[in-house]
């Protein structure tokens, strides 16, 4: 029997995942690290934390598996996608790295509109440029910290950083690729034209290959220091989308995951590119070779639930330490006995600005409609119901694209709450299905080395070999209907207060 590794640099911690070449799982492990913001809408992270990370957690995974690390055929990586990583010419790190949420390039943004012509932009790369994404990341540090831009040899996306931490060379894959604004997403190339217009020198990227191609092998150094053996295959793998993806099998038109991590993504397959008139949504490539996704990103979902526990729920962590239970569960508990609705409490989950349907940096969470009766119950149920329908408009979205959506696969942490479960096929209107594993992006790049090293002939197949639905969450009509007018004031409250983001901002940051 044969054992696969899949690896996912998360933005809260690296999650080491062994599969066998049949594809059950064996073992996981994780190990968490800080997020740092040093000003207000900025979020950084150390690179060494996510190669530490992997390392402890690839080692620990070995341990609970009874393993050696030789026996290990192949490893994927997936991670955070849009990060930069900056490395001088000795392949050091030359400052923190500037992550997907961080929101601070908002004028390079538009610089690169401005300068390339934004019908160029949309044409070569399926995308605006956003300010998570790694083009203006590149352009604030031209602007920001010449010395340092004058040092960089090279500029990589996180779980890149961890293939040349593993093997010495500098590869990427088209999924992650995609989401750097320098990317031809149709050709599945890096754009020549956008890195003209941007100034940016082509010699500062890695090189792109298909996700399931082993473009890398481990070296005799972190073979050492790992117990893993020289030479070892490491697949491309994928950003933690598309990777997530393949972990929840959507790899066939009409089956599309909707996973509530730190943000909240609809995520679904395309055979070909098809991009949104209004270029609200994203296009990338997919994991599947050949194949392609769209998926609406909403950036604090899990995020927002993180918030009001580490904010508000000081009880409920301790009610939790005492019974030995996970601090969500007391949550979703207490936000049970709270009424669907809550009772006219609204809450935007722009915690870290937004993406879709607004891409806007400067929108800002807000609870509204709050009044004597509202207790903790119902803060933390209207921020589970926010989340819900942020994740409905990207619905709204797709539908209106005409993407086919006949089955809907809940995944991430969200996905284990059955009250959370049930809330988003009310605001959806659509049943929710759960399937047998919950190892997302990290099961997805594991089958997509077990596609690259010969376990199975193509990522379908592997899919079709570790993944079934086994539950399924039906929505309530009378919710349905409730929840349809309460999504309504919830949009309109964004509209009504986009202006007033914009002066906070203006004033504050």
């Amino acid at each position: 029997m044969g054992y696969l590794a899949g690896i996912d640099i998360g933005t809260s911690g690296t999650k080491t995942l062994i599969i066998t070449d049949a594809g059950e799982v064996v073992s996981s492990a994780t190990v968490e690290y800080p997020l740092h913001t040093p000003r207000p809408g900025w979020a950084e992270q150390d690179p060494q934390d996510w190669w530490k990370g992997s390392s402890e957690s690839l080692l620990l995974a070995l341990r609970k598996a009874n393993l050696r690390g030789t026996e290990i055929q192949g490893i994927g990586l997936s991670g955070q996608m849009h990060g930069s990583v900056f490395l001088d010419a000795n392949g050091e790190v030359i400052r923190p790295a500037l992550l997907w949420c961080d929101q601070r390039t908002g004028p390079q943004c538009d610089w690169i509109h401005e300068t390339a012509g934004e019908d160029l932009v949309v044409a070569e790369t399926c995308n605006r440029v956003l300010t998570g994404f790694t083009a203006p990341k590149i352009i604030w540090l031209r602007q920001h910290e010449p010395e340092n831009y004058r040092r960089m040899a090279k500029c990589l996306l996180p779980k890149d950083y961890i293939r040349y931490r593993l093997t010495d060379e500098f590869h990427s894959e088209v999924s992650d690729a995609s989401g750097t604004a320098l990317f031809n997403v149709r050709e599945r190339r890096w754009s020549t034209a956008i890195l003209d217009k941007t100034g940016i020198d082509p010699s500062v990227l890695p090189e792109v290959h298909e996700s399931v191609v082993p473009s890398a092998r481990v070296s005799p150094e972190a073979a050492a220091l790992l117990g893993l053996r020289p030479g070892t295959p490491v697949v491309g793998g994928g950003g933690d989308q598309a990777a997530g993806g393949v972990g929840n099998g959507i790899v066939s038109p009409g089956i599309v995951s909707s996973t509530l991590g730190t943000s909240g993504v609809l995520f679904a397959f395309l055979d070909e590119p098809l991009v949104d008139p209004q270029v609200r949504t994203h296009t990338f490539c997919h994991a599947v070779p050949g194949k392609w996704h769209v998926m609406g990103v909403m950036l604090s979902a899990g995020g927002s639930f993180r918030w009001v526990r580490d904010t508000l729920c000081g009880p409920e962590r301790d009610v939790a330490a005492n019974l030995g239970q996970d601090p969500y569960e007391v949550m979703c508990a207490e936000a049970a006995t709270a009424p669907a609705g809550c009772e006219g409490l609204v809450f935007l989950p722009y915690l870290t600005g937004e993406r879709v349907p607004y891409p806007d940096p400067a929108a800002k969470g807000v609870f509204y409609g709050l009044h004597l009766r509202h207790q903790r119950a119902h803060l933390i149920r209207a921020v589970m119901e926010g989340v819900a329908f942020g994740m409905r408009d990207s619905f709204d979205i797709l539908e209106a694209m005409g993407v086919p959506m006949t089955q809907v696969r809940a995944s991430g942490g969200g996905a284990r709450s059955s009250l959370w479960r049930q809330i988003q096929a009310d605001v959806t209107g659509r049943a929710h299905s759960t399937i047998n594993v919950e190892e997302g992006p990290a099961l997805g790049v594991a089958l997509l080395a077990g596609v690259g090293t010969g376990a199975w002939g193509t990522v379908e197949e592997a899919c079709g070999a570790a993944i079934e639905v086994v539950g399924r969450t039906d929505p309530v009509p009378e919710s349905v209907a409730l929840y349809d007018s309460c999504h309504a004031i919830y949009r309109g409250l964004y509209a009504d207060l986009a202006a007033r983001f914009r002066e906070t901002a203006a004033l504050f940051e």
